[in-house]
């Protein structure tokens, strides 16, 4: 998707970490409870130290649902998670993304008219009322429209266990038949596929749906005979983490814990102690015993947080390379400056809107996860 910032002016590019920090502070005094900053747990500390509430996508966007007095939501994390503050937050509220090309690379892999595509391919091939569409939270409101639209729900990596379980279950609690017997699942095959297979089902039970591939790249037969068919999309940054990366660990750490997210690839979760969402992970670290080393899977920021924050134990990287969020990390001092002082001075810039038609629909589709879950 193409969004474009303008360039900051010198009076931020060459400002100091310090003058940044005095400005920024200003700024917040002058503005008080009119501004609600989030800070999503992939940010920069340059960032994060001037947050008002941390936390992944889904939970932030409620905390600003929860913030009524607040005129000016300042999100520091991606374009989709913008997006879903302004569909849960009141018309009075401005939702402000400090740098417009923070955007995620995985839920670019999958837009609206692709997905639409796919689902009349689908509809030519196999009796299209018994699969149910699914998108993970970072997707486009887009399509968090079309999944409510369709009979569908979102999912966050926490609740995608209860979510698939729904979908599959619908087939026998319909009084038609409708729906149950086939999930639709996009944008992260990872998590499509790590879910399913904490249900129980096999490999062979899903098929990988290429976007990019006449037919999604699958036979006729294929697309029938599977249960899950997971979009051709993944997270750049959990896909990093390899089952070399958790040995390298092990052999250094024989006593270590590895804790990775299930964006992860299926070979990596599958050798790690425990896999679970961000909070999950945050979670892991804060009970594991005095002096563990844990190794972990999801982005450095966290990672580094994580072991600043708990002097008690270690916690690394299973990464050496130690690679960010290259979208998330887009957000930082400056920009987060340049909205501040520009509310202060009364303009709204960098305002992301969801239009009403997909609002409703996308909302459909987060009450039937809230509901589920």
């Amino acid at each position: 998707m193409l969004r474009l910032q303008l360039p900051l002016g010198d009076r931020y590019t060459d400002a100091t970490p310090a003058e940044l920090a005095d400005r920024i502070a200003a700024a917040k005094a002058t503005l008080g409870d009119r501004l609600f900053i989030l800070g999503h747990h992939y940010q920069r500390d340059e960032v994060m130290e001037w947050a008002d509430a941390r936390g992944d996508s889904f939970r932030l966007s409620v905390l600003a649902q929860e913030q009524p007095q607040a005129e000016y939501i300042v999100f520091c994390g991606v374009h989709f998670m913008a997006e879903s503050a302004d569909i849960l937050t009141g018309d009075h509220q401005a939702v402000i993304l400090p740098d417009l090309n923070a955007g995620c690379s995985m839920a670019d892999m999958a837009d609206l008219e692709e997905v639409t595509e796919a689902w009349e391919t689908l509809a030519a091939t196999t009796d299209i009322s018994k699969v149910i569409p699914i998108t993970y939270m970072n997707s486009s409101a887009a399509l968090k429209a079309f999944v409510g639209e369709h009979g569908g729900a979102v999912c966050t990596s926490s609740n995608a266990r209860a979510v698939l379980e729904w979908a599959l279950s619908l087939g026998n609690r319909s009084e038609d038949g409708a729906g149950g017997e086939q999930v639709l699942f996009f944008p992260d095959q990872h998590l499509g596929r790590n879910t399913a297979s904490d249900l129980g089902y096999s490999l062979d039970d899903m098929r990988v749906w290429d976007p990019r591939r006449e037919h999604g790249g699958l036979t006729e037969a294929e697309v029938k005979d599977s249960t899950f068919l997971l979009w051709k999309g993944h997270c750049s940054v959990h896909q990093r983490f390899r089952p070399e990366h958790i040995a390298a660990f092990r052999q250094a750490n024989p006593d270590g814990i590895v804790v990775v997210h299930p964006e992860c690839a299926h070979d990596v979760c599958e050798l790690a102690d425990q896999v679970g969402s961000t909070d999950f992970i945050i979670r892991a670290v804060e009970n594991a015993p005095v002096g563990a080393v844990i190794g972990v899977g999801t982005e450095i920021h966290l990672t580094n947080r994580l072991n600043n924050e708990t002097p008690d134990k270690t916690v690394v990287s299973l990464d050496p390379l130690v690679c960010p969020c290259s979208t998330m990390f887009r957000i930082d001092g400056p920009h987060l400056c340049w909205v501040l002082e520009n509310l202060v001075a009364g303009k709204v810039v960098n305002r992301i809107t969801v239009d009403p038609d997909t609002t409703q629909w996308a909302k459909v589709a987060l009450d039937r996860m809230l509901q589920i879950t």
